[in-house]
């Protein structure tokens, strides 16, 4: 999953979903956060059975309706139709007004499960794990009133085939095809829009409550996957196609009253959602105002003064900016409204291939980026540390392989950059730069300009506005050499990053192979590691395989693993950081009386 810091995270796994950081409590300011507690993120989570699934969600000690929350973003929301969601901040909005079959409960102990959602459980699998059988509970509603029903989930996994949904995740119509790469879509070239639906031997909806998932392959994943913001619940009745990424029908607690892109979103209480119906999610909040456009320096600022309205506000996913990491260290009282831990994300600068096919001067780049800048752009130790690999340490499979230096000289290596440059023939080469325009990013670009002019590159920055920036640098004919992206593991296996992003096959407008990477002898290793049973021994052929390609292709130069700190009002409380979402839990907010 996309974070939200480059589009900027996924579900995934919720999914956006497992975009975890370590710590759910507040107090520690990032420092403390060590390796140790990443590797606790390298976990599977259990399967929950009715009785988990069962609402309403655990009571927050303390906790009343009413009030207003005020929400601090960054970033614009790009898309709200939950197929085009793939990155962080929306995974984390989607979680108050898009239900989906399952969904990731975290107990206020802090231990997760994967339970049913819409579902009554998280599924029954067949002894082979290629049939999935899943009911869905009484009682779940649109916002209209009307009930949820298995033609809307029929609805909801035809539709992800038409060719205009292109952002989103595709590991069950993958797997739905029996495919890798795009060739799903030949399943069902054109969605369920003119007539043609998918067969019973694939998706089953016997009754209004029954849905049957059959494969080709076993899919031991399923409830993981099903779990993501990208397969949430769409309603047959109420799907406007494309018009839909602005105006969804909510299933969660909470619907869109206002919307006004780069501006404002007011959320609601959605009086058809039923609490005994959800053992995940709360309504607390009147409404979440949620103000765009803002800063994390505004936004971190806002927070520290505890003025006013700041009282009785957060940021779903903006973290504390670089210039103001020290103050919120120093100061007990603010230390005490913050919340720090890693994310599964690895930033990184992608190679366009198609334009840089000389693996010297992809080198030679590699060479020059100057790491510790974009870790201090991001606030230093408590926004990251430096990547030698793709693989961050919140994943099984990762190991502390550097091959191109990243960690050893993370200021970068000119010299070596400007001799490989010259080996190449390629002294003066024109360089196109694409980043996201914000100040991180910006001051990243800046020093990065540098180093590789002192290469011997001609580079030529082009800033892409923060809300549509993976849209642009997303199409296959872009016009740009390298750009900055950020993947996060689905869920706990690295199965969900290595194929999504490097796998040949996946190259299209809107996927997640922004190198455009295409090596068949890796691909052909993707498909044998897939089909691994043991969880332990796929985790270890995975990370092989990340530093093999890393090594022999280069298609992305990997920086910085991502760390966070977030700030919260004094008012605010329930806040805690859920792994799933990879920032804070907006479910679990409440405003203080």
């Amino acid at each position: 999953m996309r974070t939200a810091r480059v589009s900027v995270v996924g579900l995934a796994a919720g999914a956006l979903i497992l975009t975890g950081c370590s710590s759910g409590g507040g107090g520690d300011a990032g420092d403390g956060v060590s390796k140790d507690d990443a590797a606790k993120q390298q976990v599977e989570y259990e399967f929950g059975d009715a009785a988990a699934s069962k609402g309403p969600a655990e009571p927050i000690k303390g906790a009343e309706k009413g009030g207003v929350l005020k929400v601090y973003q960054r970033d614009s929301f790009a898309h709200l139709d939950p197929a085009q969601m793939y990155v962080s901040d929306e995974g984390a909005m989607s979680t108050l007004i898009h239900r989906r079959l399952t969904t990731y409960k975290r107990d206020n102990a802090g231990k997760y499960t994967v339970v049913g959602d819409l579902a009554t459980d998280s599924g029954q699998p067949s002894k082979d794990q290629r049939t999935w059988k899943y009911t869905l509970k009484d009682g779940v509603k649109w916002e209209d009133g009307t009930p949820i029903t298995s033609d809307d989930i029929r609805h909801t996994f035809e539709r992800q085939f038409a060719p205009f949904i292109s952002e989103g995740p595709v590991f069950i119509q993958q797997w739905l095809a029996g495919k890798s790469g795009t060739d799903y879509r030949k399943l069902l070239p054109d969605g369920p829009y003119k007539g043609d639906h998918l067969p019973d031997k694939t998706l089953e909806t016997p009754d209004k409550k029954t849905i049957i998932f059959r494969f080709k392959d076993p899919q031991p994943d399923l409830p993981y996957a099903l779990g993501m913001a990208g397969y949430a619940a769409v309603q047959k009745k109420g799907d406007t196609k494309e018009k839909y990424d602005k105006d969804p029908v909510a299933s969660g607690p909470y619907k869109i009253e206002s919307f006004k892109s780069g501006k404002s979103m007011k959320l609601v209480r959605n009086d058809e959602w039923d609490p005994a119906t959800d053992s995940v999610r709360h309504a607390y909040p009147d409404s979440h105002n949620i103000q765009f456009g803002v800063s994390y320096e505004a936004s971190t600022k806002r927070l520290i003064s505890d003025s006013a309205e700041n009282k009785t506000a957060v940021s779903y996913s903006n973290q504390v900016d670089a210039s103001s990491m020290q103050s919120v260290r120093s100061d007990p009282k603010v230390k005490k409204r913050s919340l720090a831990g890693y994310q599964p994300y690895v930033g990184k600068i992608s190679l366009n291939m198609d334009r840089l096919k000389d693996k010297k001067v992809r080198e030679a780049i590699a060479h020059a980026l100057p790491a510790q800048s974009l870790m201090q752009a991001f606030g230093g130790s408590g926004g990251g540390e430096l990547a030698g690999n793709y693989l961050s340490p919140t994943v099984a499979g990762h190991t502390e392989s550097d091959p191109y230096g990243k960690v050893k000289n993370p200021q970068g290596d000119v010299k070596k950059a400007k001799a490989l440059l010259k080996e190449a023939g390629k002294t003066g080469m024109k360089l196109t730069f694409a980043y996201q325009n914000s100040p991180e990013w910006s001051d990243f670009s800046i020093a990065a300009k540098d180093n590789l002019t002192k290469a011997g590159f001609d580079v030529q920055l082009k800033d892409i506005v923060t809300d549509t920036y993976y849209d642009q640098i997303g199409k296959v004919k872009n016009k740009y050499d390298m750009y900055h992206s950020s993947w996060g593991a689905d869920w706990p296996s690295a199965s969900t990053v290595i194929p999504p992003t490097l796998d040949g096959r996946q190259v299209q407008d809107g996927a997640s192979n922004y190198s455009h990477y295409d090596n068949p002898e890796m691909n052909k290793e993707m498909d044998r590691i897939s089909k691994i049973k043991d969880a332990e021994k796929a985790a270890e052929e995975w990370g092989k395989l990340a530093d093999r390609i890393l090594k022999e292709d280069l298609p992305d130069v990997p920086l910085m693993y991502y760390k966070q700190i977030q700030l919260y009002g004094s008012k605010v409380g329930g806040a805690v950081i859920n792994d799933v979402i990879s920032g804070i839990d907006p479910t679990q907010l409440y405003i203080k009386k």
